[in-house]
């Protein structure tokens, strides 16, 4: 018995179930009791509970049974804990959010929370681990007992909450991989607080954010307000459910895997979609740390401070096991030290978890229109985004940001600033009427893309002269160039049209981008060339082109190859002053200046390349570019032999508005996507609000679900289905209907 005890004591702790006591099981038996659970032919849960909080119980019983492996993981990351799970090379990724994610604070703020909030979170917590309890078949990774405070670890539901102002995570990878990381600080007096930025080499981001339309009464057909929901972010990141209570709670959209709130969506009076934008909410600070006798101290107003020291304790999982590294993090008023940049120490101020985020994010799903909805925001509660807004009194908004912090407007603020003076401390938030936002414009419709704030509304947009620079310092990308485009050409839209004008399949970028290549070849090369003999087919094909994408097209899969080898060109053009990408301005200069010989040698080497991969450069975009579900993995698996559709989408990086990012995998040929369209929904509002909306793959991770990959074709084709909103039709088309816990 010694023995055993022994080899228990030795498991790592998580891998120990906690058997519930006698008085959770009876709780959780009643509100499984009060809770109702309706799987429609899509298997899409409409969950109904008798308060809220069963509702919340329900919706995470219901996240469990769809992919648990994706509730779990959302948490791991954000307990700082992904080592213990996937090794030592995610050890500084855990330790970026023990830095700007702080556990205590995150319990804290549970426990000073409402008592209304407490009990949605208690039944967050119920609801995942009663399902643990009538599974136990299910093993999670790592952990085994979720607590009710974990909501205030991820307080919105953005794929980018976690903002850490200029300073990379190899940078404090690099600096807290130092031995002694503060030593070498101050070899030489601080005089210059300029940091000169260093370009590495450039691998294409993910074109993260997301697309949001508003369309007003005067711009419908029907005479009432629309939204186009359209978040863009990994395949399968949030699933799409519908939650209603006795209490008043009837919302239906996107909720992030592990969240009792849906993200993007709406009610019967109102909806909302958020956009990523590059609003100033994080800053980094140069700071003057000494070694003195008794540790370090850092200079603040001509004074010494101390600055203050937490060691954080990081266990990794092994080949023989599990080990773990005590690391000793610095910190500053500021906030934590994060990297050493040119011989200076870099630390980090942001609001990256607030209790306010998740009140915001609840009490937005049961606002009843424009008044209530404000008041939301006034909470100032999300760190990350933009919103689109619409109603059915015929309102349309946008915000641009939500919790700004005041400054000094004469600093530049996009890049680190001198942390030894109070001049560039906050000084409070802006109002929600202070920042860049719009109500009802005359022209009708407002449209964000992760584009300028300044062309919400086309020629109606905000003044810029009328903000600080920190405020929208966002540039224009090319899907914001379609979408004004778009629409300010349509007129008395309905839901159809509405649809049609998100899928536009132009490539704007492309409109710039092969008139210049075609002008190269007519100038620079001659029939006896060699290099003409190669192109002269191509450019044919891409001088009769109309920029816009087909699975048929090879002009398509031409462009877009030979623009992903530009893209670390057109990165590099123009000014390199770290402000947020404007890649329209990019490009433009990039165009400008570069030899027009240059451009043909890339075009050459992406024929070169199509013909070494393919046998040929004549191969049409929906022969490579394919939508594939065959695995529950988080990291997504791809295989040619098995079945794949043709999509006609691009990325958005080429103004493609449904951005449909694809990359080729070790072991492919076909280019799979695995980010951008997910969750998308244009809703209708009215005395009955109407919607349609589809998701990428299908609602369940479980193969062997029918609803692992129902929707594979449909999301390859743009065919949107109708969205059950009221009770009647969800149960004329019930699937099934069971209490959570019993089927």
């Amino acid at each position: 018995m010694r023995n055993v005890l022994f080899i228990l004591l030795c498991l790592p702790f998580g891998l120990l179930a906690q058997q519930p006591t006698s008085s959770e099981l009876s709780r959780w038996e009643k509100q499984a009791d009060n809770t109702t659970i309706i799987r429609d032919k899509m298997g899409i849960p409409h969950i109904y509970g008798k308060s809220d909080a069963d509702a919340v119980f329900g919706l995470l019983y219901a996240q469990c049974e769809d992919d648990f492996a994706r509730v779990e993981m959302n948490y791991i990351e954000k307990l700082g804990r992904l080592a213990e799970v996937q090794g030592e090379s995610k050890l500084y990724d855990d330790l970026l959010i023990r830095l700007v994610i702080d556990a205590e604070a995150a319990q804290r703020d549970y426990a000073k929370a409402p008592a209304w909030l407490k009990k949605l979170c208690v039944a967050f917590a119920d609801g995942i681990n009663y399902y643990l309890y009538k599974n136990p078949q299910v093993k999670p990774a790592l952990l085994t007992r979720f607590e009710p405070w974990f909501p205030m670890l991820w307080t919105d539901g953005s794929i980018g909450a976690i903002t850490t102002a200029d300073i990379t995570l190899k940078e404090l990878a690099s600096f807290y991989g130092d031995a002694s990381p503060l030593v070498a600080a101050n070899s030489e007096p601080h005089r210059d607080i300029t940091v000169n930025q260093t370009f590495e080499p450039f691998e294409e981001p993910l074109p993260t954010g997301s697309n949001g339309f508003a369309i007003a009464p005067a711009k419908s057909a029907s005479g009432k307000a629309m939204l186009y929901i359209n978040p863009h972010v990994s395949f399968y990141f949030r699933p799409e459910v519908h939650m209603v209570s006795e209490e008043g709670l009837n919302a239906y959209g996107a909720v992030t895997w592990g969240q009792f709130f849906i993200y993007q969506g709406f009610n019967e009076y109102a909806g909302w979609m958020h956009t990523s934008c590059y609003v100033d909410a994080a800053d980094s600070y140069i700071e003057q740390v000494e070694k003195r006798p008794y540790g370090y101290a850092y200079r603040y107003e001509g004074k010494l401070r101390p600055v203050k020291t937490k060691p954080i304790t990081i266990r990794y999982k092994t080949a023989a096991g599990s080990a773990e590294k005590i690391i000793t993090a610095y910190f500053t008023h500021h906030g934590p030290i994060m990297a050493k940049r040119n011989n200076q120490l870099l630390s980090m101020k942001a609001d990256n978890r607030l209790l306010e985020g998740v009140i915001q994010c609840w009490q937005r799903t049961k606002v009843k229109g424009l008044k209530d909805f404000t008041k939301t925001l006034d909470l100032k509660g999300n760190l990350s985004n933009s919103t689109v807004y619409a109603d059915r009194e015929g309102n349309i908004a946008y915000w641009h940001g939500n919790r700004i912090p005041k400054r000094d407007p004469a600093i530049d603020w996009t890049k680190p600033v001198d942390g030894t003076t109070k001049a560039t401390e906050w000084k409070g938030y802006h109002s929600i009427n202070e920042t860049v936002h719009m109500v009802n414009p005359s022209n009708g419709w407002l449209q964000h893309c992760n584009s300028t704030a300044f062309q919400i509304a086309g020629s109606n947009s905000p003044d810029p002269t009328r903000f600080p620079a920190y405020m929208a310092p966002d540039g224009d990308n090319f899907r914001g160039v379609n979408a004004v485009r778009v629409l300010s050409n349509l007129d008395k839209l309905d839901m159809d049209a509405l649809i049609k004008a998100g899928y536009d399949p132009r490539l704007a970028a492309f409109e710039e981008l092969i008139p210049e290549l075609v002008k190269a070849f007519d100038a620079q090369l001659k029939p006896a060339d060699t290099l003409y003999a190669w192109l002269a087919g191509p450019i044919a094909v891409l001088r009769n082109w109309n920029y816009q994408v087909d699975t048929a097209s090879i002009a398509t899969t031409m462009a877009v190859e030979w623009g992903q080898r530009l893209l670390p060109a057109i990165m590099r053009a123009g000014p390199q002053d770290g402000k947020p990408l404007d890649l329209v301005q990019k490009t433009r200069a990039y165009i400008s200046g570069t030899p027009q010989r240059e451009m043909l040698q890339a075009l050459y080497l992406t024929l070169q390349d199509l013909q070494q991969r393919y046998g040929k450069w004549q191969l049409a975009w929906g022969n490579i570019n394919r939508f594939q579900r065959i695995s529950p993995a988080i990291d997504l698996q791809f295989d040619d032999s098995k079945t794949s559709f043709p999509v006609a989408f691009a990325s958005g990086t080429w103004g493609m508005l449904p951005s449909y990012n694809s990359r080729v995998f070790p072991g492919t040929r076909k280019r799979y996507g695995v980010h951008g369209n997910s969750f998308i929904c244009a809703v209708e509002f009215g005395e009955k609000v109407r919607a349609k909306a589809l998701l990428a793959g299908g609602q369940s991770g479980d193969p062997a679900s029918p609803h692992f990959s129902d929707q594979v074709e449909a999301y390859s084709k743009g065919q949107f289905r109708e969205v059950l909103f009221y009770k009647e039709d969800v149960e004329r088309n019930a699937e099934r209907s069971y209490k959570p816990g019993r089927r």
